[in-house]
């Protein structure tokens, strides 16, 4: 066979030196191309004689295939490449192509072959830790854990001062297998041996625990400590198991470790978080400041703690512990982080305008967006409608969820302040950008109705059912518009009908049949459906429509005790003054 390619061979050649030597070849064959090789470079790329290396004669044939797979895998061509390092593995009985072997049919995504390569390298190098670690782990994501299980044993015997470490790699391993009682039973079995490794019973809690078998989990998880007493994740497992159903041992555990193990912030978090979950304010607070001391800066732990003391109704202190964050000279504080949650305790306290000193203070961050908002709803509250509008508008929305969520609250701003044309203008320019986008379609279509544009409403609602069929409050929507203006009476109950069987429980449906059964003269079960839906929501609109039908049926005095009693809590509803002008002029 002719060879023209010398760097191929070279860079063959350690693969190649595995083989015997060849029988002599004329002047100008690949073994003269060997021959001249630099003699230093070779001797640094040969691996060292440490292995049992086969004695094979260097044939025609074999180059060839040596070729092939190198090429084939310098070609991207993995598959071809891995098989016929294979075929030379099985060939050669060389270690070094069985080890080349398995990481190319492991590349090449091919379970079975790449099963077959691991175990072969295994036993050509029965020293290897890698070949024992890959073919077990390779078993195991296959779910074959029958022939996993001497493979493992194997692997734990074969490093006995890392057998904890082999074992928390191969319970790793295990969250692949689906049948987690399978996996336990799997893994009891394996750890036998090994009665006093904290490792092999905290896998056994974790297994355990996966496979809803609790008493075993926390008795392993207790061995575990027992063993390794200051071993954090064992004392943090056993105190997770024991929260649900004895969190005082829980937090004694966890408190009993801290003693000992004062510098574990991990733990103490966990600890801090549990005695806030148990309410015992005081103590988590406690826990919460030994963690700030250790961070100081920390906007994150500054807040718990102020949360923690505003929950305890202490809001001075709660500011002051954020203030003192803001202070700190830690250079990686977040200034606008601890900006936005003084902002919000500001607005706890009820101190408007210092919340809006902060959030002005907050210039990007990831409550930049937030705090905007925040500015705009505060202006707006004060009356300051314009300014309101310029702040949203300052705002710099990451993407169409947030760029929608602007246009709704402005256009709401709007509605409150009656300016009902301006608020549909700012919804009519978002439908421009988002034609398809059902929350401004809804609204639109709202206020398009309260213009008396009945046209529009009707094409906004039919369009928003067309982009959400199933969207029960579009149904309701344009059925209730027919029912309020009596018109087309069968078809607003038929639409209204649909929204009541996709919500029953929803109070704006329920009402919406009860005024439709209303409108068909059918007063008993008018009321029927009315009671149900004020007693689920005592809106006014409901009360009006309750009232009414009260009226009508002669019970006066009921309608009037529904309709003032409504009318206590909103004093400006349209729809209810307007009704009770109607009946008590």
């Amino acid at each position: 066979m002719k060879l023209t390619y010398r760097h191929s061979i070279l860079l063959l050649f350690p693969l190649l030196a595995a083989c015997a030597q060849a029988p002599q070849r004329a002047a100008g064959d690949s073994s003269d191309l060997i021959a001249n090789a630099d003699k230093q470079h070779l001797e640094k790329i040969i691996e060292p004689p440490k292995l049992d290396l086969p004695n094979v004669a260097l044939t025609d044939r074999l180059l060839y295939e040596f070729l092939l797979g190198d090429i084939a895998a310098q070609r991207g061509r993995s598959e071809l490449a891995a098989q016929a390092y294979l075929d030379l593995a099985k060939t050669t009985r060389d270690p070094r192509v069985a080890k080349r072997a398995a990481q190319l049919s492991f590349e090449a995504h091919q379970y079975e072959q790449s099963v077959e390569a691991f175990d072969l390298w295994q036993q050509l190098e029965p020293g290897s830790p890698m070949a024992k670690q890959m073919l077990v782990s390779l078993l195991l994501s296959g779910g074959k854990l029958q022939e996993a299980q001497p493979r493992a044993a194997e692997l734990l015997a074969s490093d006995p001062e890392n057998v904890g470490r082999t074992l928390m790699n191969i319970y790793g391993l295990l969250g692949r297998v689906q049948d987690k009682a399978a996996a336990l039973d799997w893994f009891t079995r394996v750890v036998q041996p090994y009665p006093q490794v904290a490792e092999a019973h905290w896998a056994l809690a974790q297994l355990a625990a996966a496979a809803n078998k609790n008493d075993v989990a926390l008795s392993e998880a207790h061995q575990a400590v027992a063993l390794r007493p200051d071993w954090d994740l064992a004392v943090v497992l056993e105190a997770q198991l024991l929260m649900r159903d004895e969190p005082q041992k829980s937090i004694a555990l966890l408190k009993n470790y801290l003693d000992k193990n004062g510098e574990n912030k991990e733990v103490r978090l966990i600890y801090a978080r549990l005695l806030l979950e148990q309410k015992q304010y005081a103590e988590a607070r406690d826990e919460f400041g030994k963690l700030l001391q250790q961070r100081p800066g920390s906007p994150e732990l500054a807040f718990a703690i102020a949360l923690i003391s505003l929950q305890m109704g202490e809001l001075d202190r709660a500011d002051k512990e954020l203030r003192l964050a803001l202070a700190s000279d830690d250079k990686n504080k977040d200034e606008n982080t601890l900006h936005y949650y003084l902002g919000q305790l500001s607005e706890a306290k009820k101190d408007d305008a210092g919340a809006l000193q902060h959030y002005r203070q907050i210039s990007g961050g990831e409550h930049d967006f937030l705090a905007h908002l925040r500015i705009a709803y505060l202006l707006n509250k004060s009356g300051r409608l314009d300014e309101a509008r310029k702040a949203l508008q300052a705002a710099e929305p990451k993407d169409d969820a947030q760029r929608v969520q602007l246009l709704m609250i402005e256009s709401q701003f709007l509605r409150e302040a009656k300016q009902f044309e301006e608020s549909f203008k700012v919804l009519t320019r978002g439908l421009e950008k988002f034609p398809d986008q059902p929350e401004l379609l809804y609204q639109s279509a709202l206020i398009a109705e309260k213009l008396n544009k009945h046209d529009t409403f009707e094409q906004l609602a039919r369009k928003l059912i067309k982009v959400e069929p199933d969207n029960a409050h579009a149904y309701n929507a344009l059925g209730y518009s027919w029912l309020e203006r009596n018109v087309r009476i069968p078809e607003a109950m038929a639409l209204v009908e649909k929204a009541y069987k996709m919500m029953p429980d929803d109070a704006a449906i329920i009402d919406s049949m009860g005024w439709g059964y209303f409108r068909q003269g059918k007063l008993d079960k008018s009321l029927e459906f009315l009671n149900r839906a004020y007693k689920a929501n005592p809106d006014p609109e409901i009360a009006a429509h309750l009232g009414e039908v009260m009226w009508r049926q002669g019970d006066q005095e009921g309608a009037r005790k529904v309709w003032t009693d409504s009318a206590k809590a909103n004093p400006d509803n349209d729809a209810l003054n307007a009704v009770m002008k109607r009946f008590i002029p």
